[in-house]
């Protein structure tokens, strides 16, 4: 299974499953996360997602606030998302819960992986997600490699 197609292949796994099943599921990726060295082969699709975005945690981009050009420049990319309240802003509209808490646990994957967490509420089928890097004091290159890979897994 491509690495790329990983969050969908969640979302659909978890929408033909039972709540068990997706609690068992949330810890099958809790592990993943913990201890994604330690899994042989079934692992290395989600080693690879986390792989994608280890480079933003070595690399580190500047922790500064980006500029206003720099983040309309940001926003002609990024399909869907805005400025609201001084943040990228963005609401994800799935099929169900299950889908809108499968993109979520495919996101923290890769939210922790890149040491960077996002501010989101989920009711339903929607996610409402706030990006900001408060350390910066603003918008960074960070929440808008984030903000990238979000679209990405919400296809």
């Amino acid at each position: 299974m491509p690495h790329k197609n990983l969050g969908r292949w969640i979302r659909q796994m978890l929408s033909r499953c039972s709540w068990a099943g997706v609690a068992l599921g949330l810890g099958l990726l809790l592990l993943l996360g913990i201890f994604q060295n330690s899994i042989p082969v079934q692992a290395a699709s989600a080693r690879s997602l986390i792989a994608q975005t280890e480079t933003t945690q070595t690399s580190m981009p500047a922790i500064t606030p980006l500029s206003t050009d720099a983040i309309n420049a940001a926003l002609n990319e990024l399909t869907g998302w805005s400025i609201d309240r001084g943040k990228l802003h963005r609401q994800f509209q799935f099929g169900s819960f299950v889908e809108a808490f499968g993109f979520m646990s495919s996101v923290a994957l890769v939210a922790e992986s890149m040491g960077h967490h996002p501010e989101w509420f989920n009711v339903y089928n929607r996610v409402t997600v706030d990006l900001t890097t408060h350390d910066a004091g603003g918008i960074t290159e960070l929440d808008v490699k984030l903000a990238r890979r979000m679209n990405e897994l919400a296809q």
